[in-house]
């Protein structure tokens, strides 16, 4: 069974996608992944490549930022599109476009229909990436919390170019449903994320929707700035 073939056999009410549990992890899977929580490295750099799955991490900003800022997210996530209306926007101006901080988002999934978005997302090598990801958590009410909201997707991202044909392709791309999964369960295995948005200023973590303000005086800091 493809990974579209089992998203199409999912039924994505309202309720299972706030609900649901991230990938729909059987309680296997829960343990397995607790006992490689057993394992975890005293030291973690979150930034590094060990974390950004087979698929790598779609970074925005210089290479040479003094700091990264990480985010996990889920497309159907409320307080992530809240995030990424009220706060990012200022923040990307004010930190990323300057130079001094680095960023990327990596997908944690609440349900299948997440994972579905960010295979999407990651067509054509990702090169859409955040014009896909901006679009879905800007547009999420449209989509999310519909009838019928994998079809509802389906015309979203046709509006933005990515006709039947590649979409359903994308759906059933079994690397791309593995890379997606494989982010979600090393954020959960290894760095202990169980909720979104999780930001990570450089290692240092922080969970919820922050402000510009808050966000802020965090990468201030990491910045050294201002300075004493």
């Amino acid at each position: 069974m493809t990974p579209v073939d089992r998203m199409a056999g999912t039924r994505f009410s309202r309720r299972r996608v706030i609900a649901g549990s991230a990938l729909g992890l059987s309680a296997l899977g829960v343990a397995a992944l607790a006992a490689t929580w057993s394992r975890t490295p005293a030291v973690v750099h979150v930034g590094g490549t060990a974390l950004a799955g087979p698929l790598g991490d779609v970074w925005v900003g210089s290479p040479r930022a003094k700091v990264t800022l990480i985010e996990y997210a889920a497309l159907t996530c409320p307080h992530c599109a809240a995030f990424h209306e009220a706060t990012w926007p200022t923040v990307k101006a004010r930190w990323v476009d300057t130079g001094q901080v680095r960023f990327a988002l990596r997908g944690y999934p609440l349900s299948p229909l997440d994972t579905a978005g960010f295979m999407l997302a990651r067509t054509d090598g990702g090169r859409n990436y955040y014009a896909f990801t901006d679009l879905l958590f800007e547009r999420q009410r449209s989509w999310a919390f519909v009838e019928k909201p994998l079809e509802a997707m389906r015309e979203l991202m046709r509006q933005a170019g990515l006709g039947n044909e590649r979409f359903d392709a994308a759906l059933r791309d079994q690397s791309l449903y593995d890379g997606v999964r494989r982010v979600s369960e090393q954020a959960t295995s290894v760095l202990g994320v169980h909720s979104t948005p999780t930001l990570f200023v450089n290692d240092d973590r922080h969970e919820g929707a922050l402000t510009v303000e808050a966000l802020g005086d965090i990468i201030g800091r990491a910045v050294g700035w201002p300075p004493g």
